[in-house]
């Protein structure tokens, strides 16, 4: 039996709203190609981790499970772990940490924590972040993987370096985690070069993980040692049933991260990997951006476009699309919705989800 084992924790959930309406809830982004390169973004994470690790645990609902598995061939049946419902990512990433906990008592098991719908194009400097992550976890500390930020975005949440860890080249003690800030202040937070972004990849001992949430969070600590002793036995949906709504909606970054920060026990991992969490139509557009030109999503033979520098185009349908005089236009055509905005307004994409979900259009979501 192996002394120490490391699993990747893959969260496949959410709806990808602000990608609507080619990501919905029924087909959400996680399991799109969306950079054209004939591999979902999921098939694209298990691409990457596959290699690096002893397993890749994906973590998912049940309305995804089928799809998860016939996606990912190579994953274990029993790896393929299937919340009830969505009680955010700590209850995801806790579930995962207490099956392996439990079903490898006898090792020391790392875990680290990564989206399935993000884009990394720096594989090489992906699996050396992820190598020294493991190595920094293995001193009981919980680390999470910078993104080096190249602008001052508003997007996401950042990460304050402080000193470097001494006995781990590329590591540092982290000083805090901050919120979402004004452009502003997130200019000056580049300006120090202390601050990286929080992309939410956390690596750490599985029974460290367990541990601070003994602390942090004792009754969502409880329920999830009930269900993962009752996982792999005839017992696991009556007591799922009885203790998953039960825990506490809550992230993993408000549920440990940042109070442990407070205390001295978190690491970041600095890197610079070609990041992107394709958020909306703008970074994806970005993302596979052309030269300033039109960019495609699909047949390619399908749009036309005249004075509409920067636009992006996803012809979904099958039939033209021109677009005439509407620079940075973002027009995403599907069989039963269709949406025409602009680059500026990518991020008002949720408002409208947000109008149907009220005005009860499950068909268009």
């Amino acid at each position: 039996m192996a002394a120490s084992l490391f699993y990747a924790v893959v969260p496949a959930g959410g709806a990808g709203t602000r990608l609507w309406p080619l990501s919905r809830a029924g087909n959400p982004k996680f399991l799109l190609d969306l950079t054209g390169t004939g591999a979902t973004l999921l098939q694209q994470t298990w691409d990457r981790l596959a290699p690096l690790t002893d397993g890749v645990v994906v973590v998912t609902g049940t309305r995804h499970a089928d799809a998860v598995a016939a996606q990912l061939p190579g994953v274990l049946p029993h790896d393929v772990i299937v919340e009830p419902s969505p009680r955010d990512s700590m209850a995801a990433i806790g579930l995962a940490a207490a099956v392996l906990a439990q079903r490898h008592r006898d090792v020391d098991v790392v875990i680290g924590s990564f989206a399935a719908d993000h884009v990394i194009t720096e594989g090489a400097a992906f699996a050396d972040a992820v190598r020294t992550a493991v190595e920094v976890a293995r001193r009981d500390l919980v680390v999470t993987i910078g993104i080096d930020a190249d602008h001052p975005s508003t997007a996401f949440g950042y990460v304050e370096m402080g000193e470097p860890l001494g006995d781990v080249d590329g590591a540092y003690a982290v000083e805090a985690f901050t919120e979402k800030p004004d452009a502003e202040t997130a200019a000056e937070y580049l300006a120090t070069g202390r601050y990286r972004w929080n992309a939410g990849m956390y690596v750490m001992r599985a029974r460290v993980l367990l541990d601070h949430l003994a602390r942090f969070q004792p009754t969502m600590h409880l329920g999830l040692l009930e269900i993962a002793e009752a996982w792999d036995t005839q017992d696991r949906e009556s007591v799922l049933e009885r203790v998953w709504p039960t825990l506490t909606k809550i992230a993993i970054d408000h549920a440990i991260s940042e109070p442990l920060s407070r205390e001295g026990g978190i690491a970041v991992v600095p890197a610079s990997l070609g990041w992107s969490d394709v958020g909306d139509w703008r970074s994806l557009a970005e993302l596979i951006a052309a030269d300033g030109g039109t960019s495609v999503l699909g047949d390619s033979s399908l749009v036309r476009t005249i004075g509409s520098g920067g636009a992006f185009v996803v012809p979904a349908t099958g039939r033209a699309v021109v677009v005439l005089g509407v620079p940075d236009a973002v027009v995403v055509d599907t069989p039963d919705a269709l949406l025409v905005s602009t680059r500026e307004h990518a991020q008002q994409v949720k408002v409208v989800v947000d109008a149907l979900k009220a005005e009860e259009a499950t068909d268009l979501l």
